[in-house]
């Protein structure tokens, strides 16, 4: 299989068509790809990926807009393949440097994006709603179809990227349940019709190419989730994706019929569900929510509780409650949490930290480890070969993945006939030209991650996450002195203070005694610049920390000459 090199890209030639992903290739997030051909230039999905334990501090992780800084008015339009927040949330990122790009998504898609760019306050932004068959031309040189895929939300598209230099299949993220809850079903004669056209490239989701055989139907799962309203004593929290309309759909309909109102926690989860409502995505019985504020008027088993926070986040409605920090609900003996969603890569450790939390406070936790109360929304091998023996492509490039989810579609790819020059496994910033139908693997350009840290965008470089790891795991010292450098003589100190070290005052006399041998050593040799000296304490207190603590932690020199 073909893989990036780190060479600069060429100049693209005319009438070449270049791919880029900017993210998502690599991680489970920030899915966004490019397409570009003389002087014109697309975006598909335009996402972002939730921090792991070693972004401190970080809110967000965006795909590489920086690449596109310097051509943005080149950019056509924006399409999103369906309304996921790895799929649509660093959009209003990209509007802050170009606000009036147009964005092309399904109805729900455009409306679930539209209350995130008032959120930040975009203006002058354009909405295009299309539907799976519609055909649109975006400038010159692209025409796109969309087809309807089915996936773990309402109005998910996959499209179709005509040009002069080749055809191009996004997939986006999809599966091929039979008996979809919204029956709504994959267009797998759409795509046999685009196979016997020809499609030069197909870009297809591999998050589950690990997983042998089909995803389950969603309609497998209601006995489960019904088994969990039966034996459900007391309270009741289901928590999910906020986005997740069908299994939020199934919840209703269990409510209503085990007698239950519905109360939504979170504030993405209530803003979702009312666009979906409004919109007719969601099905929602009459005089069945109730609000926060009166869930103290029911008993706790005549209500449940649908909430944010099935991947652990900290912030979320579902972690504060296993923090007993929510202001309005408590779980303890005999209540019931239902986590009816699938662990994202790299969320695990704070799934188990809310799941060992609400236990700890007597819930009983029902998971997809011990229950069958979610299915994936993405195809596995099964799926994909089927996908690939409809399609029969020229070449394939797996997308949406970690490194072996690339690598092992790459493999199905290969059992179904498709040469092994022709299958581009890659990860974010390789650059593919496509020319005359054929593409290759030309270079790479930076498409690093762009951290949002509050209200910075792009402020918090990769130095500044290591200094807050280290402060984190190893701790803080910090030595002030003040010497006399005419002199050669010592005025003051050294004062030195500790954090997440020894903190004892005692603690340190030992190498306050060695920082003054050292400095005054260094200062009759002549030394009088205050960062020579700074570095001589530093040196001086980090072998005496690393010795006796077997510590590195982070240390603070400041000597002040007078």
């Amino acid at each position: 299989m073909a893989k990036t090199g780190l060479k600069t890209p060429p100049t693209l030639k005319p009438d070449v068509l270049r791919v880029i992903p900017l993210g998502g290739l690599g991680d489970v997030g920030r899915n966004m790809s490019c397409y570009e051909i003389n002087s014109e230039m697309l975006l598909i999905d335009c996402g972002v990926l939730f921090p792991e334990d070693d972004h401190p501090g970080v809110d967000l992780l965006l795909p590489g807009l920086d690449y596109l800084d310097d051509k943005l008015d080149q950019v056509q339009a924006l399409v999103l393949t369906h309304g996921h927040e790895d799929h649509i949330g660093a959009v209003p990122y990209l509007l802050k440097r170009r606000a009036d790009i147009p964005i092309y998504g399904s109805r729900l898609t455009l409306a679930l994006l539209e209350g995130k760019l008032k959120e930040h306050r975009i203006r002058g932004y354009q909405l295009h709603v299309v539907k799976e068959g519609d055909s649109v031309e975006i400038g010159e040189q692209f025409d796109l179809e969309f087809l309807a895929v089915n996936h773990s939300i309402p109005d998910a598209l996959a499209v179709c990227v005509r040009t002069d230099a080749g055809t191009v299949l996004n997939t986006g993220d999809f599966k091929m349940d039979q008996l979809p809850l919204d029956h709504r079903i994959t267009d797998l004669r759409g795509f046999a019709r685009l196979g016997e056209e020809g499609i030069d490239l197909f870009m297809v989701d591999s998050t589950n190419a690990e997983v042998p055989g089909f995803v389950r139907s969603e309609t497998e799962i209601e006995p489960a989730i019904e088994r969990v309203f039966e034996q459900a004593q007391k309270k009741l929290i289901v928590a999910c994706f906020s986005s997740h309309v069908h299994r939020v759909q199934q919840v209703l309909n269990m409510a209503v019929k085990h007698h239950r109102k519905v109360c939504y926690v979170g504030r993405s989860m209530v803003r979702n569900m009312a666009v979906a409502r409004d919109l007719g995505y969601l099905k929602v019985p009459g005089d069945t929510l109730i609000e926060l504020r009166d869930l103290d008027k029911y008993a706790d088993d005549q209500v449940v509780i649908v909430s944010t926070g099935s991947q652990g986040e900290p912030l979320s409605a579902l972690a504060r409650i296993a923090n007993r920090e929510h202001r309005d609900i408590e779980v303890g003996e005999g209540d019931t949490v239902l986590l009816a969603s699938s662990l994202i890569p790299g969320n695990e450790n704070a799934v188990y930290r809310v799941m060992n939390g609400l236990t700890r406070l007597g819930a009983k936790v029902v998971h997809k480890g011990n229950a069958l109360v979610h299915v994936s929304g993405h195809a596995a091998a099964g799926e994909l070969l089927y996908a690939y023996n409809i399609v029969r492509p020229r070449s394939v490039m797996p997308i949406h993945g970690e490194i072996r989810h690339l690598i092992a579609n790459g493999g199905i790819a290969r059992a179904t006939g498709v040469a092994e020059d022709n299958i581009i496994v890659t990860e974010d910033g390789g650059v593919v030209d496509v020319d005359d139908g054929v593409p290759r693997i030309v270079g790479k350009v930076d498409a690093s991650y762009i951290f949002v840290d509050g209200t910075g965008v792009g402020e918090v470089t990769e130095d500044a996450l290591t200094d807050r790891k280290i402060l984190g795991e190893e701790g803080f010292i910090s030595v002030v002195v003040a010497v006399n450098s005419r002199e050669g003589s010592i005025i003051s100190g050294p004062s030195i203070q500790a954090r997440g070290v020894a903190e004892g005052e005692d603690s340190y006399s030992q190498v306050r005694d060695q920082v003054v041998e050292e400095l005054e050593k260094a200062l009759r040799q002549g030394v009088d610049d205050p960062h020579r000296l700074q570095q001589v304490v530093r040196r001086t207190v980090g072998r005496w920390v690393s010795r006796t603590y077997r510590r590195r932690p982070m240390i603070v020199p400041v000597v002040v000459a007078v």
